[in-house]
């Protein structure tokens, strides 16, 4: 059977926006519980106890070893890699020539290698660069247990809140030494050596276990255990969807892969590889969706020491990034209503899903003030700990001042066909800009190299 490519998907379809808009979007089914207690329980565990994220089953790991390999990914990086080397990991970042992200991933030094973890979105763009490159680096890829046969490589398990210290020394028998942001920790417990990076989802103190799979149950076990005197929660996938809401972080800008300049790659690259697009932005110029590396906050990661693809167009953008990130508070009174006409005669408005409501794999939803856009709405979704609604968005300058009022759409005008889409009215919903990350520890602490 011949796979069709997303160039010619596009060609079949007309437009990029109208594939995506009316691509079929699944939610994935990935073999972690739901709920093991109840999912606002489990997100106040992160911040008041102890949480324990399970991350082994919905990202793909990308395993790369081989000479030239570093200076390929530096090529393809806003990062620099002056300092990469084995027990530091960084966020990887690669943008098309305009300075427009095309995907993010959390890339570890293994010391004989790297392992790119993250959505499949960069893992594609880099073994297309691989391919092109001519280079012997070899390629092995983990995809997510959706499409896997099998068990993963790795189990990978996230241990943050106030009281994941004292459970790391319960379990070791000794304090946690002062590990540097990102960077990987050796620990011994339940029997075995542990990695352990410093980082985790939601915002919090902790760090982010990883190791061989088949050690997996013993050390989830172990910390378990260790963690009951402190009130540690395991944590199911609907609590472990909405920490990226705390924390701050976008999880699925639209590849900017559309243009001229990378047909080659969309000639290479598979039409599923792409996921849906989802929301009230209305365009139909792909480049409305794009979003830069300063729309998400990331600017601190962007360094000119090197050349890389789209850096002449990010020096050109560092002066005066043209939006900013920030936390969208969603009017109480608004939700309520998007959720009782539900309940009355009439069309109601698009569901609203407690505690995440993307219903599109790709989610942009159009914000306003004064009647114009002036931003876009990501990743919506109910945090239990502040008793709100909320979504992150990118906002114009002008707007991203905490207390602006601003409004969004919700919901699709027309109607797209994706299966995720009922049939809804679109409704306005007024919105307060709050920071991003939301909370002071982790726009302020989270990243110090200091022990807190």
């Amino acid at each position: 059977m011949t796979i069709e490519s997303l160039d010619q998907a596009i060609t079949r379809q007309g437009n990029p926006v109208e594939l995506l808009r009316n691509a079929d979007f699944r939610a994935f089914t990935f073999p972690v519980a739901p709920e093991f207690s109840n999912w606002r329980s489990e997100q106040r565990a992160w911040r008041r106890s102890a949480a324990l994220l399970d991350q082994s089953h919905h990202m793909t790991d990308l395993f790369l070893r081989g000479e030239g390999l570093i200076e390929l990914l530096s090529s393809i990086s806003v990062n620099s890699y002056r300092n990469f080397r084995p027990g530091v990991a960084k966020q990887m970042i690669s943008v098309n020539e305009q300075g427009y992200v095309i995907g993010d991933g959390i890339l570890f030094h293994l010391g004989d290698g790297v392992d790119l973890v993250g959505h499949h979105v960069l893992a594609d763009w880099v073994k297309y660069q691989v391919e092109k490159s001519g280079l012997e680096i070899e390629v092995t890829e983990d995809p997510n247990s959706a499409v896997r046969d099998g068990d993963p490589v790795f189990y990978r398990y996230e241990l943050q809140g106030p009281r994941a210290y004292d459970i790391i020394e319960k379990l070791t028998g000794e304090q946690v030494p002062q590990v540097k942001f990102f960077h990987v920790h050796e620990f011994t417990f339940a029997g075995t050596s542990v990695r352990g990076l410093r980082h985790g989802m939601a915002g919090e103190p902790g760090f982010e276990f990883f190791g061989p799979f088949s050690e997996g149950a013993r050390i989830r076990e172990a910390i378990l255990d260790a963690g009951e005197e402190f009130g540690i929660l395991p944590v199911g996938s609907k609590a472990y969807s909405s920490a990226s809401i705390e924390s701050g972080w976008v999880p699925t800008p639209l590849p900017a892969i559309f243009g001229d300049d990378l047909r080659d790659y969309r000639t290479w690259l598979p039409a599923s590889r792409v996921g849906s697009l989802g929301g009230s932005l209305r365009s139909a110029d792909v480049q409305d969706y794009y979003l830069t590396p300063y729309d998400l906050g990331y600017g601190r990661s962007v360094n000119f020491d090197h050349e890389f693809i789209g850096k002449q167009a990010l020096q050109d953008m560092a002066s005066s990034p043209a939006r900013q990130k920030v936390t969208l508070i969603w009017n109480p009174e608004d939700v309520a209503e998007i959720v009782t006409s539900q309940l009355r005669d009439g069309l109601p408005a698009k569901f609203l899903d407690f505690p995440k409501s993307r219903y599109a794999f790709h989610q942009f939803d159009e914000v306003l003030a004064g009647g114009k856009r002036i931003g876009v709405s990501t990743d919506p979704g109910y945090v239990a700990n502040d008793k709100v609604y909320a979504s992150l968005a990118c906002v114009d300058q002008a707007h991203a001042a905490s207390g602006s009022e601003v409004e969004l759409l919700w919901g699709e005008d027309p109607n797209s066909d994706k299966g995720s889409v009922e049939e809804h009215r679109q409704v306005r919903v007024r919105a307060t800009v709050a920071p991003a990350p939301l909370h002071d520890y982790a726009r302020t602490a989270y990243r110090s190299n200091t022990r807190l």
